[in-house]
């Protein structure tokens, strides 16, 4: 059996499994919008800040595809997503700019980190650099250069402070951001959970990113924080399996059903266009 690019041991497998890290979905695109580059390619070909569900599902069959896909839906969507990134361009930026897919592939990265250990509890230092080591294929699968990606977890961690040290948000990405932590036109459903994804969202930035993006933060809400991700860590562990990996199961059933659809119509590009 085709078990993809990694098997069921990958330490990435295990950690990307989990659907806790959905909850660092706002902060990982809030900084991939702070870098001036990608907030302009995303306000000019994308309304992803109107339809935040339909972002989010194109990402997470994106991230989902490939690293438990088989080889076979592994390519069918990295080609997609690079054909699709090969279209945007403009004035002073490319999304398929090798310093820019290190920059996104860098946020989903720190993000998941940041979520795992914070709640199920730090990784060995080798399982850690294995999964960092790993993560690099969301950036190759589409096109970046190995060579691109930081060599080591030291490395990375030189980039990453750099980068929050030096990333000047600008208004496009504040409006961006505006748009996107305040969203109109959602799922009645859904409307309740805006003000807690707005939170946690802004609490889990960095701080110079947070201050660029205008946000205010106090200790009295860091505590708040704290005490949610404490009572995350004291519950989400010991939940059955198969609810922490719902997300992963629900998007990756999803993708093969619409791949499978497309290619029973025999549409042209079946194996080449976005099943987002």
């Amino acid at each position: 059996m085709d078990e993809g690019l990694f098997d069921d041991s990958a330490v990435i497998r295990r950690v990307a499994a989990e659907g806790l890290l959905l909850a660092g979905g706002g902060r990982a695109t809030l900084l991939q919008i702070a870098h001036p580059g990608v907030a302009q390619g995303v306000f000019d070909h994308s309304s992803f800040a109107e339809r935040p569900l339909d972002r989010l599902r194109t990402t997470m069959t994106y991230v989902y595809g490939v690293l438990y896909g088989t080889r076979d839906e592994a390519q069918t969507i990295s080609r997609a997503v690079a054909a699709m990134h090969a279209r945007v361009t403009g004035p002073g930026y490319q999304a398929d700019d090798p310093d820019l897919q290190v920059w996104v592939n860098a946020t989903l990265f720190d993000t998941a980190m940041l979520l795992y250990q914070r709640v199920l509890g730090p990784l060995p230092a080798a399982e850690a650099d294995v999964c960092y080591r790993q993560y690099s294929v969301l950036a190759t699968a589409i096109g970046c250069p190995e060579s691109a990606w930081p060599a080591d977890r030291a490395t990375f961690a030189r980039y990453w402070d750099r980068m929050i040290a030096t990333l000047e948000v600008g208004d496009t990405g504040r409006r961006l951001a505006n748009t996107l932590l305040w969203p109109e036109g959602l799922p009645v459903a859904l409307r309740p959970a805006v003000p807690l994804n707005r939170f946690v969202t802004i609490g889990l930035l960095p701080e110079p990113i947070r201050a660029g993006f205008g946000y205010p933060w106090s200790p009295r809400r860091q505590k708040l924080l704290d005490r949610c991700l404490d009572g995350a860590s004291a519950v989400y562990p010991r939940l059955p399996g198969r609810v922490r990996h719902a997300p992963r199961d629900l998007y990756l059933r999803d993708y093969r059903k619409r791949l499978a659809r497309r290619r029973s119509r025999g549409s042209p590009g079946a194996g080449s266009r976005p099943a987002a």
